[in-house]
């Protein structure tokens, strides 16, 4: 009996389509329970003169009223250092940035609360855009360098040189379940939350040291998130404080709940990103030398943002070989929701760039792009040693971009496009082809290791605990394949329990596309101690002096719900009694199990080091229309071929490649975070903000797995599936430049991400003729920035180019 390896159904597949799984909003109200909301500032930089809260405190059922000098502990937090507060302590940071705590006996009362709070403030100028904090200096944490050889005079001697500026902007989280945390207070100071996070023991930590208590008084538990993409990560902390500051100074349980509203304008998303870049090369189109800047939008925090701009780094070059290369990050401050993890985690925004050079040298080159990708994609025995020293091993991407251009028949493809363009003035197409190779494993050694706790019951079924949690991505049902498969049982003699710090202490977050590695290892380390013991005690059972068998349990095997000695099969018993029998010999049925990668080790103060215990490779091929009237993009084809090892469930893994890439077509096309000159989000519902539906999934999309076995390091030889879809995307995004580029190929197309509506007509306007007797036809709908004629824009101020949403250029 072999369940690695099947399609088997989600952990909680059943509960989502007839909706009874139950999320932290489903769980039903304590006689006691309060509802808590918050006050947020209403600007986004200044000084709070005082806060108005007596009008607040006489409306019927309101319980409480909380600001930074109720809080008991510590007054800020952070995962890297503690530069957030809680709540505002004087300073105000971003709009929307929590202030008061209200705590109430119905949505009525909070309502009212809300609306009588007043927070008197002095204004101060905002930080707004990364180029204003080059501007200022105003940084966070300090500057990063990797670097390999003298990439200034491989560019200076190149025989061509290029340069350039490229932004990507940020992205919403967008999860169907918003922040949510319920705190319940206990005796002797103890305090139990219920948090949609990513991470329960961080959550445990910053619950403590926030109450002033430790951390053996905090238990943190997660069932299930309706959806995460890293935004729960860390960002689940302010929301479960203000709920366990509620449970603890009201002796109640407190919910917090926040609406899509307060989600999307108060906490952070994907990073948007400066690229600063100078390349050179020959006329092939090899590249000689690489000399990029990175500058990363953090927000008001640190949060995350080092540890994402370190990735980015760690990815600058995607899936080429560059000999003599210079990587430097900086993280800038601004007056937003501090940024966080985003699936990727500084990944995309590295990839994105690196192909629009490729794209940029092919055309000065007057290349195919694929022509120019070949010519620099990393080697198997030689040209494969990455920037920071680590060798790229088991290296398949030759193998895959060329298995995927003939089965995308990419070259006819390409070929009957460009000629279609020359006539039709209608609609507009690309076509373009990316690669991928992403570092799999936490860039900070010591967050790689994973505990896993797994009960034998003696009727033969398993209960499992782990610190991963469970968002959707098929942790769980993963995790019950592998155990089952341990004991050589049925899946559904598995089942796993929520994720408990009571269980599993000190854990790290279900993150960086490592959650079945780490915690599926560190079950099956569990699963084989259990096993051992059993062995043991079955073998002294099958001993047969008669038969000369003695105690051998390295001959007993567990397969199809029994346990049997390979000399002998008829000796055999029903997993279920072998287990019941131990039991009353005193074996023990239990076991902690732990697992911590191997090998990876990164020095970031030198750029050396291997921080990546593998690569997830893969390609993929977008072609995309373009209706030249008004900018509207279509997907009709994508051709995707990803090398995930031995799929522990392909069922599973095919939803999070094809979800996965969606949702990064969504960031490179679509989804355009807007805001004002007052810092305040403009695009904060599913109104506003345009996420892909499922009229933008492409009419045809192939996906396959590329096949292969050989992730010998892993467990089952599987290879994580998480993040690396998101990046495949980026193709959709280089078939648009493909698409302009055929407008005007002698031209530098200055094409943004994401490349929206918007912006693909801002690039249309620029690069068609100008005909003397009357204006383009793309001109009638767009000015220069993008915004529709006649539209006056959000922000009346000269535009930057990095600005958040570029005003109204999305």
């Amino acid at each position: 009996m072999t369940n690695v390896g099947k399609i088997i159904p989600h952990d909680s597949a059943a509960g989502h389509v007839t909706g009874t799984a139950p999320y932290l909003d489903d769980l039903p109200l304590r006689s006691d329970e309060l509802l808590v909301g918050y006050v947020g500032s209403p600007i986004a930089a200044g000084t709070i003169n005082s806060i108005e809260l007596d009008v607040a405190r006489q409306i019927p059922g309101v319980v409480g009223l909380y600001t930074t000098a109720d809080i008991p502990g510590e007054k800020h937090f952070g995962p890297l250092f503690k530069d957030e507060p809680v709540l505002a302590d004087g300073g105000l940071l971003y709009v929307g940035q929590p202030v008061v705590v209200i705590a109430a006996e119905s949505r009525e009362a909070l309502r009212a609360a809300k609306q009588a709070i007043k927070i008197n403030a002095t204004p101060a100028e905002p930080i707004l855009s990364i180029e204003r904090s080059i501007e200022l200096g105003r940084f966070i944490g300090p500057a990063r360098r990797i670097a390999r050889g003298d990439a200034t005079k491989a560019i200076q001697s190149a025989p061509r040189r290029l340069s350039g500026v490229f932004h990507s902007l940020g992205q919403e989280q967008f999860y169907l379940e918003s922040q949510a945390a319920i705190a319940y207070p206990g005796e002797q100071g103890q305090m139990v939350v219920h948090s949609s996070t990513q991470n329960t023991s961080e959550i445990q930590v910053v619950v403590a040291e926030m109450l002033g208590i430790h951390q053996h008084q905090v238990v943190c538990i997660c069932k299930r998130m309706g959806g995460a993409f890293g935004g729960k990560e860390t960002q689940a902390a302010i929301p479960t404080m203000m709920a366990a500051l509620a449970a603890h100074k009201s002796g109640r349980a407190a919910r917090l709940i926040y609406n899509k509203d307060e989600d999307m304008c108060s906490t952070g998303k994907r990073h948007a990103y400066r690229n600063e870049w100078e390349v050179g090369f020959d006329d092939t189109g090899c590249i000689l030398g690489l000399a990029t800047q990175f500058y990363s939008d953090g927000g008001s925090s640190a949060d995350l943002s080092l540890a994402v701009m370190e990735r980015t780094m760690l990815h600058a070059e995607n899936s080429y070989y560059i000999s003599d290369v210079e990587i430097n990050g900086r993280v800038c401050f601004t007056n937003y929701p501090s940024n966080t993890a985003f699936r990727g985690f500084g990944g995309p925004q590295a990839m994105a760039a690196m192909e629009n050079i490729i794209l940029e040298i092919a055309q000065e080159l007057g290349l195919d792009p694929l022509d120019v990708q070949r010519r620099n994609l990393y080697g198997v025995e030689v040209r494969n040693i990455t920037p920071y020293g680590q060798t790229f091993t088991r290296n398949h991407l030759s193998e895959i971009v060329e298995t995927l251009v003939k089965s995308s028949d990419y070259a006819n493809r390409r070929q009957v496009i460009e000629a279609k363009n020359k006539t039709d003035r209608l609609r507009l197409r690309g076509i373009a082809l990316s690669p991928v190779k992403f570092g799999i494993s936490f860039t900070t050694r010591f967050m790689n290791q994973a505990s896993a706790l797994v009960n034998v019951y003696t009727d033969g079924t398993i209960q499992v605990s782990t610190g991963g949690t469970e968002m959707g991505q098929g942790l769980n049902t993963k995790i019950r394949q592998l155990v089952a498969d341990e004991f050589g049982l049925d899946w559904e003699r598995v089942i796993l329990m929520p994720t408990s710090t009571e269980k599993n202490p000190n854990t790290s977050p279900t993150a960086a596309s490592a959650g079945t590695d780490l915690n599926g290892a560190a079950a099956v380390d569990a699963c084989r101690q259990i096993k051992a013991r059993l062995a043991a005690f079955a073998a002294s059972q099958f001993a047969n002096s008669e038969l000369s068998f003695a105690e051998s349990p390295e001959d007993v095997v567990f397969e199809k719900g029994v346990a049997f000695d390979r000399r002998n099969p008829d000796q055999r018993r029903e997993f279920g009694e072998l287990c019941a029998a131990a039991r009353r010999d005193r074996v023990d049925l239990g076991a902690h199990g732990f697992y911590a990668t191997p090998g990876v080790d990164y020095d970031r103060e030198t750029g050396r080091g291997t921080p990546f215990l593998y690569y997830t490779q893969g390609a993929a091929v977008a072609e995309v229309e373009i209706d030249r009237f008004t900018g509207d993009l279509t997907v009709p084809r994508v051709d995707l071929l990803i090398d995930i090892g031995r799929s522990i469930n392909p069922g599973v893994d095919r939803g999070q490649v094809i979800g996965g890439f969606i949702q990064g077509m969504g960031w490179v096309t679509a989804e355009c975070l807007v805001y004002n000159d007052r810092g305040e989000l403009l695009s904060h519902s599913p109104t506003t903000y345009k996420i892909p539906a499922i009229t933008d999934v492409p009419r045809v999309f192939n996906c396959e797995f590329f096949p292969n076995y050989d992730n010998v390091e892993t467990v089952a030889r599987s290879k994580a599936v998480g993040e690396p879809p998101l990046m495949h995307a980026t193709c959709v995004w280089t078939a648009v430049k493909h698409a302009l580029r055929c407008v005007a190929p002698d031209r530098r197309i200055d094409l943004q991400l994401p490349a929206t509506g918007e912006e693909i007509l801002r690039c249309l306007t620029a690069l068609e003729p100008k005909p003397t007797s009357r204006r383009p036809i793309a001109a009638v709908f767009a000015n220069g920035n993008g915004a529709l004629a006649g539209v006056p824009l959000a922000s009346p101020r000269p535009l930057t180019p990095g600005h958040r949403g570029r005003d109204g250029h999305c």
